[in-house]
């Protein structure tokens, strides 16, 4: 190394509490400012290690690997201080490595990993230390003058690592470094220890500094103005040249040179690219490849044995193909040295099952690979259903197998406890994730910082489109409204290139969703680990990409609820069929063509289906009509952008129900492409057309394939060439084999893997086949799963009722925790869905019921449970949401109630903890509340339905007994163009192009409401639930400003406007131009107010005085007035003139209803079918009689 100079310490973005450097830019700068090699040292983690170690070395530098570290002050464990450590040699890194992962392990303070100083005994070897200047322990202690206590702690760090320990000198032009640094070249050559020169880096160039301080704030959510906020970092903390660094140490050359001097002594070398498995115990005398083959062998004859009959003439020509298929994936495991991957995988996904954990049958390309199924790693048979094994794992091209497992959502830590537990604690983790700083975060991030108000920030990230990976330099090009903003006005224009400084900045570490490895030894010896401050949630330092670099194999143990749903319902129906003395249902099982199943799929009731059930798709079914699984398979593949936006699916479904023809590019593909009518619809066929037209083997075909996706295009010329010579060779003319290439390639971009594709649409029809002949049990699993979330329980409920399924309300005498099926017909609401009530509480009602018996009364119940799980506050809740309904009274009695019902259980409990029940042994005691009906009547009147509604909303999150439209519903047939659960936009997204701007009137309660200004004005916002489902409906500007009085939550609403399918929630919504209330509506739309007077409730002439007094204060509107009378004598009809016509308001209608008795009023209205509600122009259409909404 001839440079003089070599920067030892610096912080990346990785740091996550400070530093902005990345780490390509870095190794780019530091190579052309000749420096040799440069050390990353980042707060308390090697997060970047790996790719730091890469970029390095393609860039020509070596890499240094290092750790800033945190050491606890044995004085005081809130000052910590800080120690430089640098790896020598492969035993440091070793040795760093479990320091690290046991700072975040045992030594989390404050949010801080903190290594013991004790640790470092012992730990040494192979590590370099700098003292960390003004930040350390020597450091403070000088700046203290306390010159005995820093010579004792050099003492100490000598003894720990001798001539490895160097004194750090900064000169960055923060507080006290120069008295700093000169105390400490007065110490070293005191003590003859060397002295070494860093900056302390945190950012590239010196006009980062004011970013980086951004950066600091973000994660110290303090604003960059606040005057209390600690200036630890200067704007010299850049990446300065040797030169800088030359002239800056002119006086200490020694303390530049010692930094060359340390990079030569630092070299650390990753083993990258080689797997490394744990060691699958096998039996003795067997090599894995051999154990692999006799289970793989032992698991197909099961297999076979379920799929034919062993017994007939035919079997031995049936097994045939799979014996040929079997070996062939067996060599090609082998030769890769992958048996132990199968095992493994195999060996945790049995456990599953014998530990009653439910697995999917399969996910990803995985399901292509026979041996996978006969080792029950999935239930999908690979032949079939035309699944190549090569999709899954290629001979031509090495890489590791990667299967995905979809395990039940809450038993899936289960398994991953079962793997560390037969592996190793110490040698299995999960993967960390990093969260970066998303363009729309890091403006609101960066708007807070510089003391933006939150409206101002928030117009600006609004004007950034929702889209997967947008960038600020994307939403400029693509938003006017931001572009427009960034080039006028200065304060955004600000905001925005602070915020281009940041963006992509790693912010956050979190866990892989399913990410797990396993090791053959000690984890710290292939990566450090990270863990929360409690020392839960235990992870890899290195991210997926990184921890497979450096060998670690990653396992993928997803969570998936559907498997969760469909436990659940098996357990419910196994249950029941156990008590008929039937056998258990086993949905491995079930018949693929049921006729009820497809019944139910082609009518597209597929709500709670799995992958089935969007709206946009429930227009793809109707459209297919699909009649077998091949069909499902095809779903599932066709509902994605690119088929649903190329015209694709339209071709797909005319071709299948002939009104186009089925046509094949060549006579040979017909085998291919006859289960999707000629569309190359999926990757598999691809490669089969290539295999069987131009000679490619099925792995070559599987690169193909990839070359096809990456669409570059000197790879697709090759491959062009490759393909149209194998074809000719084959008899295929060159102009056809140009034109099935082109078109092959065309639909590669479009392509779907059929394994993945297959076997979620398993899991899609078994859903489907449970809903069809199990309905009460699957509807009472789907809102289970779904409790906590009232937005999709409100549909599920109205789905329930849609299938003429009864929904009860939760009851402490009939409910469990989770929603519940009583019969075929019944699903009764769980206890664990009610607000303000825990998990605890219910258990134990549950336990006491099932223990001792239903409850009788509220006074019993209250003596019965334990008071200190259910509390007043639980008992309320559960009287509000109709819980206790059951108990004899009705919810006003019961609330009124309560208070003495509890004060009798707390003295029944306190007579029984002194022993005074039963004192003299003269029998049971005569119970409490034998006179408690004559303190309070069980005749009190029940709360207003309102009441009771409001009580329900509150503990439930919906209405449940009823809804506040419900009363309004005659009348609104008679406005509204649809309920909301029906709205449908055809084609929509279903079909190339989708139909907007519908026109629709419907109406509903305002669940939630919001206002607020945008770029192109005010805007509000509601969401509208009628029971039968809910939707979004804006207005903006001038509408806005009109009805703005009227978008607040719990008013119910009319609404008008164009139905749209919104592209941001991937649903239907409404932009809406006009809201009026019910009232209003009524008063704009009815003709004729009918009241029907049946018999001669008074005499005549009192009763118009009644009828003149009642409608007198509602006169001037412009609903007319006709009596009806009817009797055994008389009967005639009276229209009351103009002056009589009245605003037929909820009050009015009530106070008549009062005068005549219960539906004695109806409104007749001008228009039957609301598509005119509000176009006053049209004409009125004939009149329509609804009952009034108080009848």
């Amino acid at each position: 190394m001839t440079a003089n100079f070599v920067h030892l310490r610096v912080h990346s973005e990785y740091s996550l509490v400070d530093g902005l450097v990345r780490v390509k830019p870095l190794v780019k700068q530091v190579a052309e400012q000749g420096m040799p090699a440069v050390a990353l040292t980042d707060q308390s983690n090697l997060f970047a290690l790996v790719r730091f170690y890469q970029a390095a070395l393609a860039a020509g530098v070596k890499p240094i690997a290092g750790v800033d570290a945190w050491i606890r002050n044995p004085d005081d464990v809130n000052t910590p201080f800080r120690l430089v450590l640098l790896v020598q040699n492969q035993v440091g890194y070793k040795n760093l490595t479990r320091l690290v992962s046991r700072s975040y392990r045992e030594g989390q303070h404050l949010g801080r990993p903190l290594m013991e100083r004790e640790w470092l005994v012992g730990s040494t070897e192979g590590l370099i230390a700098l003292s960390a200047g003004r930040y350390g322990d020597v450091g403070r202690a000088l700046l203290s003058e306390n010159t005995t206590q820093a010579q004792q702690l050099l003492k100490g760090w000598l003894e720990l690592f001798g001539d490895r320990y160097y004194l750090e000198l900064h000169r960055t032009g923060r507080a006290d470094e120069e008295r700093c640094l000169h105390q400490s070249v007065v110490l070293a050559t005191e003590f003859g220890v060397p002295v070494v020169a860093t900056n302390d880096t945190h950012f590239l160039q010196q006009s980062d500094f004011d970013a980086h301080e951004v950066r600091v704030c973000i994660h110290e959510g303090r604003t960059i103005d606040d005057p209390r906020r600690p200036k630890n970092y200067s704007d010299q903390q850049y990446l300065r040249s040797p030169e800088e660094m030359e002239a800056l140490f002119s006086d200490i050359p020694e303390a530049l040179q010692n930094s060359v001097e340390i990079a030569k002594r630092c070299t650390i070398e990753l083993t990258l690219g080689k797997n490394f498995l744990p060691d699958f115990p096998i039996p003795q005398g067997m090599t894995i490849a051999e154990f692999l083959e006799a289970e793989s062998r032992k698991g197909l004859d099961w297999r076979l044995n379920q799929l034919f009959d062993a017994g007939s003439a035919e079997f031995a020509e049936q097994r045939k193909v799979y014996d040929e298929r079997l070996q062939v994936e067996l060599d090609v495991i082998n030769s890769m040295g992958f048996p132990g991957y199968f095992l493994i995988v195999a060996d945790f996904i049995q456990w599953a099952k014998d530990n009653d954990i439910p697995v999917g049958p399969g996910r990803g390309s995985g399901a292509g690979s026979l041996v996978a199924y006969a080792l029950k790693i999935t239930d999908l048979d690979p032949i079939e259903h035309e699944l190549l094994f090569e999709r899954f794992l290629n001979p031509e091209r090495v890489s590791m197998p990667d299967f995905d497992v979809d395990f039940c959502m809450d038993k899936r830590d289960q398994v991953i406890d079962y793997v560390a537990h037969r592996y190793g604690r110490d040698s299995v983790s999960q993967i960390i994730t990093y969260g970066s700083m998303a363009a729309k975060a890091v403006v609101r991030d960066v708007g807070r910082v510089l003391g933006h108000p939150y409206g101002f920030t928030d117009r600006v990230a609004k004007m950034i489109p929702f889209e997967i990976g947008m960038t600020l330099d994307k939403a400029l090009n693509e938003s006017d409204d931001l572009k427009q903003s960034y080039q006028t006005d200065e304060e955004v224009g600000e905001l925005i290139d602070m915020a281009k400084k940041l963006e992509g900045c790693a912010r956050n570490a979190g866990k892989h969703a399913g990410g797990v490895v396993i090791s053959p030894g000690l984890l710290t010896d292939f990566t450090p680990l990270y863990c929360e401050a409690n020392g839960e949630g235990l992870v890899t330092q290195f991210d997926k990409d990184d921890v497979e670099k450096v060998g670690l194999v990653k396992f993928d143990f997803l969570g998936l609820r559907t498997l969760t749903i469909v436990d659940w319902a098996l357990k419910a129906v196994n249950a029941d069929r156990l008590k008929q003395n039937l056998e258990p249902l086993d949905i491995n099982h079930i018949p693929m063509d049921d006729e009820g199943s497809f019944r139910l799929l082609k009518s597209a009731e597929t709500t709670a289906v799995f992958q089935l059930e969007s709206r946009g798709m429930k227009e793809l079914i109707k459209k297919l009509q699909p009649d077998c699984f091949d069909d499902i398979t095809a779903l599932v593949a066709l509902f994605r952008p690119g088929p649903l936006q190329s015209g694709m699916v339209d071709d797909f479904i005319n071709r299948k129900h002939g009104r186009a023809e089925v046509a094949y590019p060549h006579p040979d593909l017909e085998p291919i492409l006859k289960p999707t009518y000629g569309v190359i619809l999926y990757q598999e066929q691809v490669m089969q057309i290539a295999q069987v037209l131009a000679g490619y083997s099925l792995g070559g075909a599987d690169l193909l394939r990839r070359a096809m996706g990456k669409k570059k295009p000197e790879e697709m010329a090759k491959q062009g060439e490759i393909f149209r010579k194998g074809a000719v060779e084959r008899g295929v003319e060159e102009e056809t084999a140009t034109y099935i290439f082109d078109l092959m390639e065309k639909f590669a971009g479009y392509g779907f893997n059929k394994s993945h594709s297959a076997a979620y649409a398993l899991v899609s029809y078994q859903t489907m086949w449970l809903k069809a002949h199990y309905p009460a049990a699957f509807m009472a699993a789907v809102c289970s799963a779904d409790m906590d979330n009232t937005d999709k329980v409100v549909p599920l409920i109205e789905e329930c009722r849609r299938m003429k399924l009864k929904v009860e309300a939760p009851q402490v005498n009939l409910s469990h925790y989770k929603f519940t099926a009583i019969d075929e017909q019944t699903v009764v609401y769980g206890l664990g869905a009610i607000k303000g009530v825990g998990e605890s509480a219910i258990e134990s009602v549950i336990q006491e019921r099932e223990s001792h018996g239903v409850f009788e009364d509220i006074f019993e119940f209250c003596r019965r449970i334990d008071l200190r799980k259910v509390n007043r506050r639980v008992l309320e809740s559960l009287i509000r949401a109709g819980a206790l309904d059951g108990l004899g009274a009705n919810r006003a009695t019961l609330m009124l109630q309560l208070p003495l019902a509890l004060k009798l259980a707390e003295q029944h409990h306190a007579m029984e903890a002194v022993g005074q029940n039963d004192l003299f042994g003269m029998g049971e005691p005569q119970p409490a509340e034998a006179s408690h009906t004559q303190v309070i009547p069980k005749d009190v009147e029940e709360w207003e339905e309102e009441q009771r509604l409001q009580g329900e909303k509150e503990t439930l999150g919906l209405y449940l007994t009823g809804h506040p439209i419900d009363r309004y519903l005659a009348e609104l047939d008679s406005i509204c163009s649809s309920r909301i659960g029906d709205l449908s936009l055809d084609g929509a997204p279903a079909g190339g192009q989708r139909r907007r701007g519908v026109p629709v009137v419907v109406s509903g309660l305002v669940v939630t409401a919001s206002h607020r200004q945008t770029q192109r004005g005010r805007m509000g916002t509601l969401l509208l639930d009628d029971r039968s489902g809910r939707i979004e409906c804006t207005l903006f500007n001038e509408n806005y400003e009109q009805h703005r009085d009227l978008i607040s939550a719990d008013k119910i609403l009319v609404v008008s406007g164009l139905l749209n399918y919104d592209e941001f929630r991937g649903g239907l919504s409404i932009r809406a131009d006009n809201l009026l209330t019910i009232e209003q509506a009524r008063s704009h739309y009815a003709r004729l107010l009918n009241i029907h007077m049946r018999t001669a409730q008074t005499e005549p002439a009192q009763l118009c005085d009644s009828l003149q007094q009642t409608l007198t204060p509602y006169l001037g509107g412009t609903t007319g007035v006709r009596l009806h009378y009817r009797n055994a004598e008389a009967s005639g009809d009276i229209q009351l003139g103009k002056d009589w016509r009245v605003n037929p308001t909820d009050e009015l209608l009530k106070r008549l209803e009062q005068l005549f008795g219960a539906g004695s009023v109806s409104v007749g209205y001008r228009n039957s079918t609301g598509q005119a509600a509000f176009a006053k122009q049209q004409p009125p259409a004939a009149n329509r009689q609804r009952p009034a909404s108080g009848g």
